[in-house]
């Protein structure tokens, strides 16, 4: 079973367009002790103590054990101690996808096809919409490849940016350059603001805070320690701070990781609304990925600007949730819990420019920044009151389109698509 590494949820190659949610081979044992791999240690308090001292730790998860890098000589003298448990922390590789190809990122000296595009005009409900607003005080933490903090449309709003992916450090403060441009886009579509020349692009919520947390390298993958710390930190932030913080992650893994899981109940605990892709890996049932496949967090299905049945069709790349459970309007796990625009969708990219591309990734941000919208007019909402409110929007738009849509609460398109009130 694959473990502990997870890869951006919307990937072609190095470019972004629809994908699967990828696994690779399980790593084997290094050759010689040149070579290194990271490995998650648990055991009794004492042995974890003497295991730091000799290898060193990057994350320290508590009673849930820490990471760390070894090389081979390392690796076997921690095996020595049988009451250590060691498991190596996996990494999850891209896979090629021929869904649909995203086109080059434009020039950085002209402005997008449409600066309201069609996924801002459907979750607004207004054809005709020029400019958006709102998310006013609420922090939205994307966490994926890192932002192009100073990209036009998006350096106003930037408040945190952190990297979670180096080698020789775990975090740097102040960094999260973006080599790949697919969090650039996610980032877009939560809060771009039409930029400072006034020829920009908009997001759902313009007015929100941005916390660019770089948790996958500039090819789309990353370690779920790496994950895991940056979804505590954000939860953490949002305590110090003081805070109403939404977590979006257009991320994902066909396998429950259990630092990923416990770092999302973490942040949950802490009053956080954890915003996750449900994968691409549609239309078969029972595929959707994890974190979103969790419990508490919010699955996110994709739709196309396509009508049938009289509303928009859930994509077939966008991954399913267990039929098994439909009607009941109520969140278990591998559910799908609400719908929003995925393909096609053009937003920020990382070279100051604009893309468009498709996936679950693309319809996580237009649901975290519908929720930032929510948030900041209903202050006094609870997280869980929040996500409530989210699901009572989407309720109002059943979507009756796509592989498993049905009326009511349906495996494809969960509750429905909440939109703008």
């Amino acid at each position: 079973m694959k473990k502990r590494k997870v890869v951006g949820a919307s990937v072609l190659s190095l470019v972004m367009g629809v994908s699967m949610f990828a696994t690779g081979a399980f790593g084997q044992q290094p050759n010689s002790q040149d070579e290194s791999f990271r490995v998650i240690i648990q055991g009794p308090t004492a042995d974890k103590s003497q295991a730091k001292k000799n290898v060193g730790v990057r994350w320290d998860f508590g009673a849930d054990g820490f990471t760390t890098t070894v090389n081979s000589k390392q690796y076997q003298a921690l095996l020595k101690n049988k009451n250590l448990t060691i498991e190596k922390v996996e990494e999850v590789q891209l896979a090629p996808n021929t869904e649909a190809a995203a086109k080059p990122g434009g020039s950085t000296n002209s402005g997008p096809s449409d600066r309201t595009p069609w996924g801002i005009q459907a979750i607004y409900n207004d054809a005709a919409i020029q400019a958006t607003s709102g998310g006013n005080g609420i922090k939205v933490a994307v966490l994926d490849t890192g932002a192009n903090t100073s990209h036009a449309d998006l350096t106003n709003q930037v408040e945190q940016c952190k990297d979670f992916t180096q080698t020789k450090s775990p975090l740097i403060d102040g960094s999260c350059s973006d080599g790949n441009g697919h969090g650039t886009h996610v980032a877009g579509t939560v809060l771009a603001d039409g930029g400072s020349t006034g020829q920009g692009i908009y997001g759902v919520a313009p007015e929100a805070d941005l916390w660019a947390y770089k948790v996958l390298n500039n090819r789309g993958s990353g370690y779920s320690d790496d994950i895991a710390s940056a979804i505590r930190m954000a939860a953490d932030e949002a305590t110090r701070t003081g805070s109403k913080v939404i977590i979006s992650m257009s991320l994902g893994s066909s396998a429950k990781d259990s630092l990923i899981s416990s770092a999302v109940d973490y942040a949950y605990g802490k009053g956080v609304l954890v915003v996750a892709a449900a994968g691409n890996d549609g239309p078969s049932s029972n595929t959707i990925g994890y974190p979103g496949a969790l419990v508490n967090a919010v699955a996110v299905a994709a739709l196309e600007n396509v009508q049938q049945n009289g509303t928009y069709r859930v994509a077939d790349f966008s991954s399913r949730g267990n039929p098994n459970t439909d009607g009941d309007y109520i969140i278990q796990e591998r559910d799908v819990e609400v719908s929003a625009p995925g393909r096609a969708i053009e937003s920020t990219w990382n070279d100051g420019s604009y893309n468009t591309i498709s996936g679950t990734s693309m319809a996580t941000p237009h649901v975290s920044g519908l929720a930032a919208k929510i948030w900041a007019e209903n202050p006094a909402m609870s997280h869980t009151q929040l996500r409530a409110e989210l699901q009572n929007h989407a309720k109002s738009n059943d979507i009756l389109g796509g592989t498993g849509a049905a009326s009511g609460d349906d495996y494809a398109s969960g509750f429905g698509f909440p939109r703008v009130r």
